[in-house]
């Protein structure tokens, strides 16, 4: 089923690294550990564990930039199979908040990426359809997303000599939250052509001609949306999907409507009981509001607020994920890889006590019914039993994860011991297999970088001759600062002293993420500057020199882990160093130190026994596969003369047509966002409100 294409095979620890989690699997165990070093090839690894098994595979990163990264090489590794992404979909964010200390209730207020909410579509459509899923993922997959059961049940399937007429499909793909467009022909869109009707599925690439005559299907023809170039492909079935994944039929909504009634009256009348008489009045009009909303137009914004209501859930009762899409398609037989375990952990614990906060004041003050409380991340003790067979990979796993695969191994080893199978015995009563599956090897030889410690005194001046000494040879380097505000004022410093460069951090947007790393490698920056993202799983084969500023500020920035995972970008390098600038060695930076010249004797040995010549890392850039348009001036704040926010005034909507509208709402937003980066929020409101006023 799983067709796994590399031009290389596992060498080195890998063969036996891969053996013993698929043994392990097999054996039922439901928690091991992948602990490879930076540049041992655990990707590959964990391509050869999903082949070998033949199970699908949910891979969870810890945040977009990697999950996209991972997206790429399993794509590249499985050509043929369902390889699919979900990430949260919002380029822009602001979720929904009340400030009761100066009365400043903060709308929900977000900007969809229209192309991975067509991958998270597409991925929810493969678990359902297909076998040979390997789904890649960041954290908020255990946000509520749905029933799989409800979504699965609102198709439309289209059959040659099926009885159907143009308007019923119409009427049919209005339910399934498709819009009706006669000129703008996109995603999630269907039009009327006499007896023809064409449908763009909101998590595809192409779309669909359907042909009626006497009321019947006679012919489905497959298109390029853009150029409108007919596929040979033959057709004689279609089944279209939803194009939201929170639906709900009539016959759902009348029996959720009483019961969010009946909630209602109970609720005001509890918050008038506590004197409450605003707050009250406040959650009968936003309720009574999205009822009407939801049984006009089958959606309202917050919809997922009345999840609970829809799927049948209970107070309380955890909400369906894209976890659940996999237990009602596999049971129990599929694989989750938690990619860099060490920080994806830590963040599925505490993504559910960070959304209650937030809600418990929306729903003290009268926002949101206390259903709302149940459209949230799982928690972790209901997530940790939904998978039956986990693996924790990273370079610095945590002692949570690795006690777990020992006990697992040892009660397993107990069990095992009267047992003939020789596959077992090899790779379970190994006397110094301890549960966690070692990859300490690189195979092309690389060994761990050289680290240099230096003053931190004077760090900047020598951090602008590294660079240009690095710049002369081709080589790139990456910077590490403690702060977002330290990343920008470095790169704007460096500019000054004419070196190519660019910052990196969470503002900037999931797609762009991976053309500022892909510009690094072609040589378009000497040097990228960063805070947290610069870390796990980045494959940056040119980056020869890591820098890590103020190294001795102790704290989660500069620990043990999160010091050896930033080393590991150079470890792909032949010439790779790493700079520290600290006045005083920490605990951390000498436990660090330790770590890494223990793996670099490991690899050292190695080397020296098999006689390898360690050479630097080629790996071609990859045709991108998440595709977005941007500008490069995103990556280069606006001057305040380009500012539109001067303009406003003079901006009319009446004068426009609807192309210029987008086109300046586009601009507005691009704004917006900057102005609010640059804490002129002020400006950011005036350019937010011209946006309302334009939509």
């Amino acid at each position: 089923m799983f067709n796994l294409t590399a031009n290389f095979k596992p060498t080195g620890d890998q063969p036996k690294a891969i053996n013993q989690l698929v043994a392990g699997v097999s054996a039922g165990l439901s928690n091991q550990v992948l602990l490879g070093v930076t540049g041992s090839g655990k990707t590959f690894t964990m391509a050869n564990v999903i082949k070998k098994l033949n199970l699908p595979a949910l891979i969870i990163s810890h945040n977009k930039t990697l999950a996209g990264q991972l997206y790429q090489e399993f794509r590249d590794f499985f050509p043929n199979n369902a390889v699919s992404y979900f990430v949260s979909y919002y380029d822009y964010y602001q979720p929904e908040a009340y400030i009761p200390q100066t009365d400043i209730y903060i709308e929900k207020e977000a900007e969809i990426n229209e192309l991975i909410d067509k991958l998270r579509l597409q991925t929810t459509t493969n678990i359902l359809t297909r076998k040979d899923v390997i789904v890649v993922a960041s954290v908020s997959c255990i946000y509520n997303i749905g029933s799989p059961l409800e979504y699965g049940k609102f198709i439309l399937e289209l059959k040659i000599g099926k009885s159907f007429t143009p308007k019923e499909v119409s009427q049919r793909l209005a339910e399934l939250q498709y819009e009706r467009s006669e000129f703008d022909f996109k995603r999630g869109t269907f039009r009327l052509r006499g007896e023809r009707i064409d449908i763009y599925p909101a998590y595809e690439d192409f779309g669909y001609l359907v042909y009626f005559t006497n009321n019947r299907v006679v012919k489905i023809e497959k298109i390029e949306p853009i150029s409108g170039k007919l596929f040979k492909e033959k057709i004689n079935n279609l089944i279209i999907y939803p194009a939201k994944h929170y639906m709900t039929d009539s016959k759902t909504f009348n029996i959720a409507e009483k019961e969010i009634r009946n909630d209602l009256k109970i609720e005001s009348e509890s918050l008038k009981k506590q004197k409450k008489f605003l707050e009250a009045e406040r959650l009968i009009k936003r309720v009574n509001f999205d009822l009407e909303m939801i049984k006009e137009v089958g959606y309202v914004n917050g919809i997922e607020n009345y999840s609970r209501y829809f799927d049948g859930r209970h107070p309380g009762e955890p909400p369906y994920t894209l976890i659940n899409y996999f237990i009602e398609s596999f049971g129990d037989n599929w694989l989750l890889f938690i990619d860099e375990s060490h920080m994806t952990i830590p963040q599925l614990r505490g993504m559910y006590q960070g959304d209650y906060s937030r809600k418990k004041i929306l729903v003290e003050f009268g926002f949101r019914l206390k259903a709302a409380f149940d459209n949230r991340p799982l928690k972790f003790e209901e997530f940790y039993p939904l998978a039956k067979h986990k693996i924790y990979v990273s370079a610095t796993p945590d002692n949570w994860e690795i006690n777990l695969a020992k006990k697992e191994i040892i009660k397993l080893k107990n069990n095992l011991k009267n047992e003939s199978n020789n596959f077992f015995k090899k790779y379970f009563f190994d006397e110094n297999y301890d549960g966690v599956a070692q990859q300490l090897v690189r195979p092309t030889g690389l060994v761990d970088p050289e680290i240099i410690i230096k003053p931190a005194k004077d760090e900047i001046s020598d951090l602008i001759w590294e660079i240009k000494k690095r710049a002369k040879k081709k080589q790139r380097v990456l910077v590490t600062t403690l702060t977002k505000r330290n990343a920008e004022d470095l790169t704007d410093y460096l500019k000054e002293k004419r070196i190519k460069v660019a910052y990196l951090h969470s503002d900037i947007q999931t797609l762009e993420r991976s053309d500022v790393l892909d510009n690094l490698r072609k040589g378009k920056f000497d040097a990228l500057i960063g805070v947290n993202l610069l870390r796990e799983g980045l494959d940056l084969p040119e980056v020869a020199l890591v820098a890590i500023l103020d190294a001795d500020k102790e704290g989660f920035l500069r620990s043990k882990t999160s010091l050896i995972q930033t080393m590991g970008r150079t470890a792909r390098n032949a010439a790779g160093q790493v700079i520290i600038y600290a006045d005083q060695l920490t605990k951390s930076i000498k436990e660090a130190i330790e770590e890494i010249k223990r793996r670099r004797d490991y690899q050292i040995e190695f080397n020296r026994k098999y006689h390898i010549v360690p050479k630097t890392i080629y790996k071609p850039i990859r045709e991108k596969i998440i595709e977005e348009e941007f500008s490069s001036d995103r990556f280069y704040p606006m001057k305040v003369k380009d500012s539109m926010v001067d303009r406003l005034e003079k901006i009319k909507p009446e004068a426009l047509t609807p192309f210029d509208r987008k086109k300046i709402i586009r601009q507005l937003r691009k704004e917006m966002r900057l102005e609010a980066e640059n804490l002129n929020f002020e400006q950011a409101i005036k350019i937010r409100d011209k946006i309302r006023q334009l939509l």
